[in-house]
Parts: structure tokens; sequence; C-alpha cells
């Protein structure tokens, strides 16, 4: 099977709201011209095109299929669109290169999350006998998750301050960050609580925003750049959908992908966790030590756009290896409630 590697990776701003479509055309168009830029290879060079976004948050059916008037009418395209985060749409295209099928491949993730009631709209994918009738929310389902693990003596509120300056100090080009430091995890915990006990910036911003990422067989991308980031391997594990039937402050999923990769030895690691505490989890089950510098981007904790924060979590991983500041790198990203689904991929130097 042929390998694959990253080749391009561009992401558009995470802002609050935009005034654009719910199909992401304006998002989309300047982020595929970027990624162009960063290649050199036009539309007509690429072989596969795999979306991940989400018609039921946009509020109308095959929204998705709007979305591919930023590619353009012609040259014809072979499509294909996934409903969650574009993460696993990477996963589609990953398989279309491994099977020889074609050679390079463009994936795309866009969602408003401001265009309607998100935190209703998440309900709906709980358990729909015990959970969804009760409406809760994602963030009061992590307060429950985070005082678990307090009360346990996982971690306390100081834990959770400290991984949130950190992730603002990272983010200094990012619209939310802020300095970090010692002095800016103390002044957090005097901060009103939100969903006992996590306070807003133990929450990520949740943001509207869109990324892609541009693939190639690993022989295509050595005639596309210098350091192409090969992905070595790639897991997703999903855990029960039903709150009760787990153990919540661990991610048995998480920990069952980064043992089938050998997670443990990478330089930086790019985790998707929209709760500060979710971070710790992740980095246990992934058993990361002190030496691995956790999400240099930021994270989601500064930035989490509906469908688009998982591959962004990849691309950003792909990213050091492509600039030449790490040579084995960690993607991570989650969907559904509690950290239920998770995929991971590690990506080498090629």
């Amino acid at each position: 099977m042929n390998d694959v590697a990253v080749v391009g990776f561009a992401q558009a701003p995470c802002v609050r709201r935009t005034h654009g479509t719910t199909n992401g055309v304006e998002m989309l168009v300047p982020i595929f011209a970027e990624v162009f830029e960063q290649t050199g290879l036009t539309k007509a060079d690429i072989g596969f095109w795999c979306s991940g976004s989400s018609d039921y948050l946009a509020g109308r059916a095959f929204s998705f299929i709007a979305a591919v008037d930023a590619i353009g009418a012609f040259p014809p395209i072979h499509e294909s669109h996934v409903e969650m985060d574009a993460a696993w749409a990477l996963y589609e295209a990953w398989l279309k290169i491994r099977m020889g099928e074609v050679d390079t491949a463009l994936v795309y993730g866009f969602g408003k999350a401001s265009a309607g009631e998100l935190r209703r709209v998440l309900s709906l994918q709980l358990d729909p006998y015990v959970m969804a009738p009760l409406w809760p929310d994602s963030i009061g389902i992590a307060g429950l998750q985070a005082r678990l693990g307090m009360d346990a003596g996982l971690w306390s509120e100081k834990d959770l301050a400290e991984v949130a300056a950190r992730s603002r100090r990272d983010a200094t080009s990012n619209p939310f960050a802020q300095l970090g430091g010692d002095a800016e995890a103390a002044r957090l915990l005097e901060e009103p609580l939100v969903a006992d006990p996590l306070r807003a910036h133990d929450i990520a911003p949740v943001t509207d925003g869109a990324a892609v990422m541009v693939l190639a067989s690993v022989e295509r991308a050595r005639d596309i750049v210098e350091r192409p980031a090969v992905i070595t391997g790639i897991e997703h594990r999903i855990d029960s959908p039903a709150l009760g039937a787990r153990d919540l402050t661990r991610s048995p999923s998480t920990e069952q992908a980064g043992l089938a990769l050998g997670a443990r030895d990478v330089e930086i690691a790019e985790l998707h966790a929209p709760f500060t505490h979710q971070e710790l989890i992740l980095r246990d089950a992934l058993g990361l030590g002190d030496s691995v510098r956790i999400n240099p981007s930021g994270g989601a904790l500064t930035g989490n756009p509906m469908f688009s924060a998982g591959l962004t979590r990849i691309g950003e991983a792909a990213r050091q290896i492509l600039a030449g500041n790490a040579s084995r790198t960690l993607g991570h990203a989650t969907s559904g409630p509690a950290l239920q689904q998770n995929l991971v991929a590690v990506l080498e130097r090629g």
C-alpha cells in the first residue's frame, strides 16, 4: 500500500461570528488558494476531494454540495463527504491514497456554529431514551466529567487553570489569546464559575471556521515539499455513548489507539481537548510525558471551530514537521460527548 503524507495545510481565522453563509464558501476560497500556493498544485492536480461538515447544524439539506462552489465547476471532481469533523474525512482520503486509487487528495472541513443554538443541537447526539430528553448540553456534561476527576483527586482547579494559561500563552496570534504564566493562572482562578467546577477559561470558545489539508502519496509528496509529514499510523476507536456505562475520567478509546500507534515517543502532540480537564485525560491516555510539548498552536481552547477543529489539530502537528521543527508528532481529534470517539494520527518526517 502507498504511504501517505501531508504536504499542505491552512485554516481560516477562528471568529465568534462570520457574516458568511452556512455552506462555508466564503471561508474556504481563501484557504484553498493558500494551500495551492504552498504546494504549487492546481485544482486539476487533485485526485480526490473529501469534506466534513454538518447539514443538521447548517439547517439545510446538502449544504456540503453548496460548498463545492468553492472548488469550481470545472474540471469535474471526484468528491465525498462525512457528516462529522473533517479529521474523519482525512481518514477516508488517506484510504483512497493507500489503496492506490489516487495519488493526491484535498480534505476540508467547515462549520458556522453561530448560525443556530449549538448547545441544543449537540444535545441531540446523546442517547435518545435516557439522556437526550433531559437536554444536558456539552458544557454541563463536561462539568460533570471535571467534577468526577476532581473528587477522585486526579486534578485540581489549579491544574486546569495552568492548562488554560499555557494554551493562551502559546497562541499569541490567536484573537482569544492572552499572556500566560503563573500569574495568569492565579488570575484565572478568581473568575466566576460557569458550570461547576469549570470557568470560562476551561471551555473552548466555539467559533466559526474552516481548515483544508492536502495529502499525497510519499512518492508524489517528495516532488511537492522538502519535508513531507508522513502519516505512519492512524487509528479511530469508540467508547460507549451511554455516559453511565463508562468511567468519564478515562478515555479507553484514546489509550487503545495510542498503544496501537506507539504514540508515547513523539516530540509534539496536538490534542483536540475542548475543555482543560480533557487535555489531562488525553495526556494520561496517550502516556505523554513532560518532555512532549502539548498544543504549541494553543489548541482548541483558543478556538474550536465545529467540524474542522479535529482536522486542524492534525494539520498543526503536520505543520511542525513541514517547518522542520520536529521529526515525529501526533494529532488527535474527538467527537461525541465527553471524549466518546477519538482518532489519533502519528506523523513522521519523510
